[in-house]
């Protein structure tokens, strides 16, 4: 059942997303905003090279004052208090972070210092100003993986077992936000989502990388552990799945967040080549990444029971409407093919931490 909204039938809330230009906080500011008429959201981002701006153009435009763009990091606390004070904002929504898997383990010290320190820093600044509800945003990746010949899931009674730079950044601010909650009050809630698909996402990502290369006549550079699983978790039910954390959740509690779907990037890559009717001769594989996860899985009863959410996007649906989505919007993502930093098939000759390497050409893949 679900429980009372947290503020009256037809008042103003004011909502700041950090990381709003980024995939999931891109899609998450358009939803909100179609669907709390009276509300406003502030995206607050530092536009680091995953960023995009351009996927909010159509909201820029059409939503007036109530939605405002405001360009910051999570670490500057000045910064943060004064955009919450000057918006007067009531709920906080933190999906900036540092999330390539692959960047991590080159640049691991970019990961722990936006995705701890930054979150850290936010919290302050949410203390300070007496902010309703802050919502941290992680990941499954957080509980370490799990064997790929068994059946378990992940709860959110599951230890903490990171095992690369990018999941123990995350486990760390999951820890910070609930030692927050714990000494000074700070009303939180978070969320542990699965993999996401859908529009906006960075062509780093595997999905949409995948169909990138394809449409460029590139190999799509799968790992030799192509069998390894994700649970995908299309973008819109996760966006439904925070706004009801947000409005019904109970302060302090975790909530996962997945759709039971389990594909290996085999059967990723295969289902991209036969929706473009493509030559499977565009697979090729790649060296492992050090500390590639085999297997994730959530276990999203509790968000279900208590929350009344369930996945609505059937996986085969929205997994070809987005190959389509990518195919049909090369504008969109044509210009950040540059941007691309890591090159995958570098790991036997380059294992070790590089903080001084230079982003490498578009031979540069991502796979999950």
């Amino acid at each position: 059942m679900r429980l009372p909204h947290t503020h009256p039938e037809g008042s103003v809330s004011t909502i700041l997303v950090t990381g709003g230009a980024g995939f999931i906080g891109s899609n998450f500011v358009r939803h909100w905003l179609a669907h709390h008429a009276n509300d406003r959201v502030v995206n607050y981002d530092l536009l680091t090279y995953a960023a995009n701006p351009a996927s909010l153009d159509d909201v820029a435009g059409r939503e007036g004052n109530r939605y405002l763009f405001v360009h910051g990091d999570i670490r500057d606390y000045d910064r943060v208090l004064a955009t919450i004070r000057t918006h007067s904002v009531d709920v906080i929504v933190n999906f900036a972070a540092e999330s390539h898997n692959s960047r991590a383990v080159v640049h691991p010290e970019a990961f722990f210092e936006t995705n701890v320190v930054g979150t850290v820093q936010l919290m302050r600044a949410a203390l300070e100003a007496g902010i309703r509800r802050f919502h941290h945003v992680s990941t499954c990746e957080v509980y370490g993986d799990l064997p790929l010949d068994e059946c378990e899931a992940f709860t959110e009674s599951s230890p903490l077992v990171p095992k690369t730079p990018y999941n123990a950044s995350k486990a760390a601010a999951d820890l910070a936000v609930n030692a927050f909650a714990e000494t000074y009050g700070l009303p939180v809630t978070i969320s542990n989502c699965a993999n996401n698909y859908g529009p906006y996402q960075f062509p780093e990502k595997v999905i949409p990388h995948f169909v990138v290369s394809v449409l460029n006549g590139r190999p799509m550079t799968l790992y030799r552990s192509s069998r390894n699983r994700r649970e995908w978790l299309h973008v819109d039910d996760h966006c439904r799945a925070i706004e009801i954390i947000i409005e019904d959740g109970r302060v302090g509690e975790t909530y996962n967040v997945g759709s039971g779907v389990e594909v290996d990037i085999e059967g990723i890559a295969d289902r991209i080549l036969a929706i473009l009717d493509a030559d499977p001769a565009l697979k090729s594989y790649v060296p492992d990444r050090p500390s590639h996860d085999r297997r994730y899985l959530l276990d999203s009863s509790k968000v279900q029971t208590e929350l009344d959410w369930q996945p609505r996007v059937d996986f085969e649906t929205g997994f070809r409407d987005t190959v389509h989505w990518y195919r049909d919007n090369s504008r969109w993502w044509r210009g950040l093919l540059d941007r691309m930093e890591i090159d995958e098939t570098s790991w036997q000759e380059r294992p070790a931490i590089d903080s001084r390497s230079k982003p490498s050409a578009f031979s540069a893949g991502a796979i999950a």
